[in-house]
């Protein structure tokens, strides 16, 4: 991957992880990955380590929140559970028109 991939990878994952989290009530980090590599064919594959910084991210900023819910079983280790908030949902609202009118004018440019 070369680093314009990772610029324009690293510049799409909140519009991303917002869109997961409104469509599913609550998900943990690694399911998270799991979604996101299978909905985009393995483009975005995502280490635990570039995704933490995001979650964190968006949590500092109100979009998001969560929960540390318990596994009944011995062995299980607690999960910290992530939703959309409200603000997190009209955010998410307003970047999927703005992503829209972005794709639209750059689609514009390159095709001449």
């Amino acid at each position: 991957m070369n680093k314009i991939d990772k610029q324009l990878k690293k510049g799409v994952l909140d519009i991303l992880i917002l869109s997961l989290l409104s469509k599913n009530e609550s998900l943990y980090g690694y399911k998270i990955i799991k979604i996101l590599t299978a909905k985009s064919n393995e483009f975005f594959s995502l280490k635990e380590g570039s995704l933490y910084p995001v979650l964190y991210r968006l949590e500092d900023k109100g979009l998001i929140e969560n929960e540390i819910i318990y596994q009944q079983t011995k062995r299980s280790v607690p999960r910290k559970y992530y939703s959309i908030t409200k603000l997190g949902l009209e955010t998410y609202q307003e970047y999927l028109r703005s992503w829209q009118d972005f794709v639209f004018a750059t689609n514009q440019v390159l095709e001449g």
